[in-house]
């Protein structure tokens, strides 16, 4: 694949109302991990959760996602700057939940619809797609976007990641299936929620823009895993090793190797196990097997994930602390869909 450019980062999470906050308190291990106000668990005791700071919490289900997205889409327009023109519409490639109770189809079309609307009364020039669903979604996208711009090489392309799990059907389904952290349950997770959006762009288009880059996209890798959570299969990571070797397959080793790792492990027995299947058989591309994941921070965070993780790779490049130049960002969607990207830092001058 060309090489896509990260020009523009925007994210809203439990943690902040911007990506530049975000990053900066999940490097901090500040968390806004705690009891939800309105809503218990099966056992009686408020729900552990981490929910946005600014949104009603009584606003529950799809209603919660264009609320999450509009600000975020709005800041990313913002960052491309005035000078940004398109002559058509931005594609916005979205990543959004996938079915479960309490999120169906006609749910993501309301919620792409709501997005729309706002944008179009914000005079935003954008025309709204769902390309992916669940955690591995937005990697998908910037996949989708990559795929896009060999023939759209003139194009932005804006990437983004919505999701909530703040619905009644949903959490009394995923408690049904032991999936909620509380007291009684291990190997759990905290649910949360969070949008983030990225633009993309070709080098020849950046520089024409006159755009930093935050970050080079240098390539993507997909698999489908079949042995599923929620079922008796034992997943020995084949689905996720073929993504990651996919992803790594452009680096040099042993001169190139990958410095930090961004994944959705959540508190899961089921991710971390997969996790340390794929890793055995991949040992030569690590600089070392550690991994930063922000749902011990802010929750699972769903089909925000994917660029999430690019975004934090970017943060840690601008404020100098990360381990090196080259991340590795990944996914595993609950329906078996497994993407990831290798992300690197911007070479000096660009």
């Amino acid at each position: 694949m060309n090489p896509l450019h990260l020009i523009a980062l925007a994210a809203r999470t439990p943690v902040g109302l911007d990506i530049e906050g975000t990053a900066a308190a999940v490097r901090a291990g500040i968390s806004r991990i705690g009891l939800h106000p309105c809503i218990a668990d099966r056992l009686g005791a408020n729900l552990l959760s981490a929910i946005d700071g600014r949104l009603d919490p009584t606003l529950l289900g799809w209603q919660r996602l264009p609320e999450l997205a509009m600000p975020v889409l709005t800041e990313v327009f913002r960052k491309l700057g005035s000078a940004f023109r398109p002559a058509r519409p931005v594609p916005v490639l979205l990543a959004l939940p996938e079915a479960r109770p309490g999120f169906h189809d006609v749910n993501a079309r309301e919620v792409v619809s709501k997005i729309q609307a706002g944008a179009r009364a914000l005079d935003l020039p954008v025309e709204v797609e769902v390309v992916a669903r669940g955690h591995a979604g937005g990697l998908a996208a910037i996949a989708a976007a990559a795929d896009s711009s060999e023939r759209r090489w003139d194009d932005v392309f804006i990437v983004g990641g919505v999701d909530s799990y703040f619905d009644f059907d949903t959490l009394d389904w995923l408690q049904e299936h032991r999936q909620i952290k509380t007291d009684q349950t291990r190997n759990a997770f905290v649910p949360g929620e969070a949008a983030c959006f990225v633009a993309l762009a070709r080098d020849e288009l950046r520089r024409a823009l006159r755009l930093p880059s935050l970050g080079v996209v240098r390539a993507v890798g997909s698999a489908r895993e079949d042995k599923l959570i929620k079922t008796d299969a034992i997943n020995l990571g084949e689905g996720l090793r073929h993504a990651i070797a996919s992803a790594l397959a452009p680096l040099r080793t042993p001169a190139e190797l990958v410095d930090d790792v961004y994944c959705d492990i959540n508190g899961e027995r089921y991710r971390m196990e997969e996790w340390g299947f794929a890793l055995v058989a991949l040992p030569h591309a690590f600089r070392e097997g550690a991994y930063m994941t922000p749902a011990d921070r802010i929750g699972d965070v769903g089909a925000a994930s994917g660029t999430l993780f690019c975004s934090l790779a970017a943060q840690s490049w601008s404020r100098h602390y990360a381990s090196g130049p080259r991340a590795l960002c990944w996914g595993s969607s609950e329906s078996g869909l497994r993407v990831a990207a290798l992300v690197e830092r911007a070479a000096e001058g660009r």
